[in-house]
C-alpha cells in the first residue's frame, strides 16, 4: 500500500484569503491522498479549501468560527474516526495560548487496511533555546507528553503516522525522548534542511516539520516542496504561499 502525505503550514497571517486559494488550487493538482495543514485558524478558510479542493472530499477540522489548534486534514481516502486532543494549557503565558494548540487523530480507510494519521502542531519556541533547560522546552514536553498518551489509545498494529509543525529542530534532545517513549522512528532523520523559510535576520533556520513513522513494515521518502512557490496579489506584489515550506511523503507498508 502506497499513501502520499502532505504536511504544510500555511501561516495565518498576512495575505491570507489568496493564499489559500493558491494552496487548493496546487492541491487540486497534486496526487497527495492526505494533506495536514497547520495554522488554518478561521473556519472561513477551512470552508474556502473545501469548496476549492473539491477533489479531496473527506474534510475534518474542529470548531466554530475559530479552527481547533488550527488543523485541517484534507483526504482522498474514507475517514474512518477523527478526534481532536487538545493540550494543556501551560506557562509562559502568551498569546498563542488563544489557538489551543493540540492534535489531530484520523483514521483513513486503504486498500491494505485502517492507517492512522496524527496532525499536530506544537507551541513555539520564543526563546530560539531548545536546550533541556529552556522554559518552552518545558512546554513541549507537557505537549509532548499528552501527545504519547494520545498515540498509546491508537491499535499498536495499525501503522501510524506524526507529522506537522513540531516546533523542535531534528536534533533536538525532547524530540529524541518522545520519539523513544513513542515509538517512533525520524523519516528525514539525518537532513539538515531547513523547513522553515530562511531569512536574512534568520539565514539558517532548523527543520520544524516532521514526519514520524511507527510500524515495522512502515517506510516513507520525503522531499521538500513549495520552496518557491509564490502568488501574485491584487496590488502586483508576489508573496510566498508561506514562512514554513512543505514536506511531501510517499509512505508505504
Amino acid at each position: 500500500m502506497e499513501l502520499r502525505l502532505l504536511t504544510f503550514n500555511a501561516l495565518f497571517k498576512g495575505d491570507v484569503r489568496p493564499r489559500i486559494e493558491a494552496i487548493a488550487a496546487r492541491l487540486e493538482e497534486s496526487d497527495y491522498d492526505v494533506v495536514c495543514l497547520q495554522e488554518v485558524m478561521a473556519a472561513g478558510m477551512a470552508r474556502l479549501l473545501g469548496r476549492l479542493a473539491l477533489s479531496f472530499p473527506h474534510r475534518r477540522y474542529t470548531g466554530g468560527g475559530l479552527v481547533k489548534g488550527g488543523l485541517v486534514l484534507l483526504s482522498r481516502r474514507p475517514i474512518a474516526g477523527h478526534r481532536f486532543v487538545r493540550y494543556p494549557l501551560t506557562r509562559p503565558l502568551r498569546p498563542e495560548l488563544l489557538m489551543r494548540k493540540g492534535a489531530q487523530v484520523a483514521v483513513l480507510h486503504t486498500a491494505a487496511g485502517p492507517f492512522a494519521v496524527v496532525n499536530t502542531h506544537l507551541s513555539a519556541n520564543r526563546d530560539d533555546d531548545w536546550t533541556p533547560d529552556n522554559r518552552y522546552t518545558a512546554v513541549a514536553r507537557t505537549e509532548l507528553a499528552a501527545l504519547t498518551r494520545a498515540l498509546s489509545a491508537i491499535d499498536p498494529g495499525i501503522p501510524l503516522v506524526v507529522t506537522g509543525d513540531l516546533n523542535l529542530p531534528r536534533d533536538a534532545q525532547a524530540l529524541a525522548e518522545f520519539c523513544a517513549t513513542a515509538g517512533l522512528r525520524d523519516a528525514m532523520a539525518g537532513d539538515d534542511r531547513p523547513t522553515y523559510r530562511p531569512t536574512t535576520g534568520w539565514p539558517h533556520p532548523p527543520a520544524f516539520d516532521h514526519v514520524l513513522l511507527r510500524g515495522e513494515r512502515l517506510t516513507a521518502e520525503c522531499r521538500l516542496v513549495f520552496t518557491d512557490d509564490r502568488v501574485t496579489l491584487p496590488d502586483g506584489r508576489a508573496v510566498y504561499l508561506s514562512d514554513h515550506y512543505g514536506v511531501a511523503a510517499t509512505l508505504r507498508v
